[in-house]
């Protein structure tokens, strides 16, 4: 069996992008710009939109079950949950808050207390009202779930300070927290929150797996399924409550989507040259170029979250040592990997969070590729470089087990490359574990004190949520709250009053994870990654980097 805390970390990377709320700006009415994410030449190209005809999308897998709370935040299911469901605002791909089923909304009492005002009319598939009773049923669940269900609050949801969400009548909402919440409206834009009947809500975790049950106020409506092969959905006819920032009312354009499931990469990227499918999700990397010069359109929106990287677990073995590392990190040539591995749409990472997130800073320096510092670090640690060329101590090899993210598209060969470099430093790779072995290799016991991060997130405030386990934190360096310095800084970015308070720990936090080698980032993530044919227009990208085809056509 794998250790609880070993696989707590597994659980993480099998939900993809589990929900971190981002300080990001926040506007009060939409862009007068194109869509986010859409608007591109090829669409002014093709004219004006037109209504109708089915778009085919492929994808990896869908799973048997459709909880919400664990099933929303996936990679792969995300897509669809997106299409049948809302939220109450909506984060575009430059972090903007913008309105969409709360028109406005209120902050008071120093961050504690919110009011938000819905917009009136909207219903659920069934015709139930999206009331403020509903929203209230929703934020509850979000917060604290249902343990006696059995059912998962929103993972790192702000609910840590969370009192109480009340209807003050059908329109307006008051949320109440005992202590200041700056991460809470943001956060109302995560995947994790969409808005779901509460008769779906009151279902039991068996009932809710039905995707049938599931009950959203979205665009589109399941329509049939197939489970492990197909899933359509159809356009809702009398829908008039998109984003605004969309600069679309009404109805869908298209009349359905078809999620078909094909596990194998070329065959689903054949299927759309072939003229087949219309929409394949996280083709291979290096087939970006020769893709696009075919006319095709391939999407890399980069999400708001951490970098690609690892994680570090800090708490026991050899990188207990701060030496050790301080020496992973600076042993890894993230130029070679870009230049080797990833085409146009990749950058460096800076950090430990995406450069696009407003509090992202620079600190490359503190961990930038200098292989003899590297080895100078690892033989200061007591590490003696042997014959066969790695090193040992205590009759021990400095080894590893890479495990490549199956939710990020080229990690695998990332990490050959990685591999290559640590032993250019005397650092062995174990095993780099095959994708096609990820869920076998995850239910044996072992330790992997570096574990590959794909996490996405709307809001900074709750970062402070994975550095420690401090109020149910996620613990990602396996310290508990032994870096006393770690604990305060979690709860000054949790507890911060001011966006500015707030700010300046976020680069005090930056400084500190990097510094002592928490963790050790690669590149910027990429993480969904979407081939379009050329009859497709009009897709947008929202803040956590999935498409929107609500406002997509085909010519």
């Amino acid at each position: 069996m794998i250790g609880n805390s070993v696989a707590r970390r597994f659980h993480r990377v099998v939900l993809g992008v589990a929900a971190l709320a981002v300080l990001v700006p926040i506007v009060a009415a939409c862009s007068s710009g194109s869509p986010s994410g859409g608007g591109t030449a090829a669409d002014a190209a093709a004219g004006s939109p037109k209504d109708g005809g089915n778009l085919t999308f492929l994808i990896q897998e869908f799973p048997a079950g459709w909880v919400s709370s664990v099933s929303n935040i996936s990679s792969y299911e995300g897509n669809l949950w997106g299409e049948i469901t809302d939220k109450l605002v909506y984060v575009s791909s430059t972090g903007q808050v913008s309105p969409w089923i709360a028109t406005s909304w209120q902050t008071e009492d120093n961050a504690e207390k919110y009011i938000l005002h819905l917009k009136p009319g909207v219903t659920f598939s069934d015709g139930e009202p999206l009331n403020a009773s509903a929203v209230v049923d929703n934020i509850t669940l979000w917060a604290k779930g249902d343990p006696s269900r059995g059912i998962a609050k929103v993972g790192l949801f702000p609910a840590i300070y969370f009192e109480q969400a009340k209807a003050v009548n059908s329109t307006t909402v008051e949320v109440d927290f005992s202590k200041p919440t700056l991460g809470f409206i943001p956060t109302l834009g995560y995947h994790g929150s969409i808005l779901l009947a509460p008769k779906t809500l009151a279902l039991s975790v068996n009932q809710q797996a039905n995707l049938t049950n599931e009950i959203g106020s979205g665009p589109f409506v399941v329509k049939s399924f197939q489970t492990g092969v197909s899933y359509t959905l159809a356009r809702r006819a009398d829908y008039d409550w998109g984003p605004p920032a969309l600069g679309h009312t009404g109805p869908a354009y298209l009349d359905s989507i078809t999620y078909k499931v094909v596990a194998d990469e070329s065959t689903r990227e054949q299927a759309v040259v072939a003229g087949d499918a219309q929409a394949d999700f996280n083709v291979t990397p290096s087939d970006i170029p020769s893709l696009e010069s075919q006319g095709f359109t391939v999407a890399t929106p980069r999400y708001l979250g951490f970098v690609d990287g690892f994680e570090v677990d800090a708490g026991s073995g050899p990188t207990a040592s701060l030496d050790v590392r301080q020496a992973l990190q600076h042993a890894i040539n993230r130029t070679q990997i870009l230049s080797t591995v990833y085409p146009k749409g990749w950058d460096l990472a800076e950090s430990f969070i995406q450069s696009n997130v407003p509090e992202a800073q620079n600190d490359a320096a503190l961990f930038d590729y200098d292989p003899t510092l590297s080895a100078k670090l690892l033989t200061e640690a007591g590490w003696v470089l042997g014959a066969n060329g790695y090193r040992t101590k205590g009759g021990q090899t400095l080894d590893f087990t890479l495990v490549p993210n199956p939710y990020v598209p080229s990690t695998e060969q990332e990490d050959e490359l990685i591999a290559q470099q640590f032993a250019k430093v005397g650092v062995k790779a174990l095993k780099i574990v095959p994708l096609s072995d990820y869920a076998s290799f995850a239910a044996v016991s072992a330790n992997y004190p570096l574990l590959s991060v794909s996490r996405s997130f709307i809001d900074f405030s709750t970062v402070g949520g994975v550095l420690t386990s401090l109020n149910g934190g996620q613990n990602w360096f396996q310290l508990g709250t032994a870096d006393k310095t770690l604990d305060n800084l979690s709860q000054e970015i949790e507890s911060a009053s001011s966006t500015a308070q707030r700010a300046t720990v976020a680069d005090q936090v930056q400084q500190y994870v990097l510094s002592q080698g928490y963790f050790i980032p690669v590149v910027q993530q990429v993480q969904r990654i979407y081939l379009l044919a050329p009859n497709v227009h009009g897709v947008t990208y929202n803040g956590v980097a999935y498409a929107n085809f609500y406002t997509a056509w085909l010519s």
